[in-house]
């Protein structure tokens, strides 16, 4: 058989699951980039089909994701702090410095447990779904997120807190 025929088939077969997997992890304005993006890579690497190709196309779209969504983060990060309506100064120094906390304690995590919180936190996956990106077993995915959670907790526990700085309007006290 043909790469050619080989993808013919992989597509026709595989199509449906692999957008209805994407569907349920990303916006519905970009399942259509990343089902194209996956079956580029999937291309690319016709020489590679395992017997059973589903989980692999799973894989490479479950990267191709994570790409997107990363590349995406700052512009959702920017739309959303524009439309947020401005609120006391003391509200969003709290706020700043809780983010602070989090970031801070968020890079002292293994990139394994960011991505087991992150796929039920983040994607808002089930245990079952995020046990399956993974390649693991419902219990198994449980006991990691266990873990990954009761280290956050830890780290959160053990750094010094971020004072919020009392912020005044520029304005105060200055009469036009």
């Amino acid at each position: 058989m043909s790469d050619e025929e080989l993808f013919d088939r992989l597509y026709e077969a595989h199509l449906p699951d692999l957008r209805a997997f994407i569907y349920r992890r990303i916006p519905p304005a970009q399942v259509d980039d990343v089902v194209a993006e996956t079956f580029l890579v999937a291309w690319r690497r016709i020489a590679e089909v395992p017997a059973e190709p589903r989980p692999w196309l799973f894989g490479i779209a479950r990267r191709v994701m994570l790409t997107t969504r990363t590349q995406g983060r700052w512009l959702a990060l920017q739309v959303r702090l524009a439309a947020e309506p401005p609120g006391r100064p003391q509200e969003l120094a709290g706020d700043v410095a809780a983010r602070l906390d989090l970031t801070r304690a968020w890079s002292r995590l293994t990139a394994g447990e960011r991505e087991v919180l992150s796929l039920i936190a983040w994607d808002g996956l089930t245990v079952a779904e995020a046990a399956t990106v993974l390649g693991c077993q419902p219990g198994t995915f449980r006991m990691r997120l266990m873990r990954a959670r009761r280290h956050l907790l830890h780290i959160l526990d053990r750094l010094p807190a971020v004072e919020a700085w009392p912020l005044h309007p520029v304005t105060e006290g200055v009469r036009p």
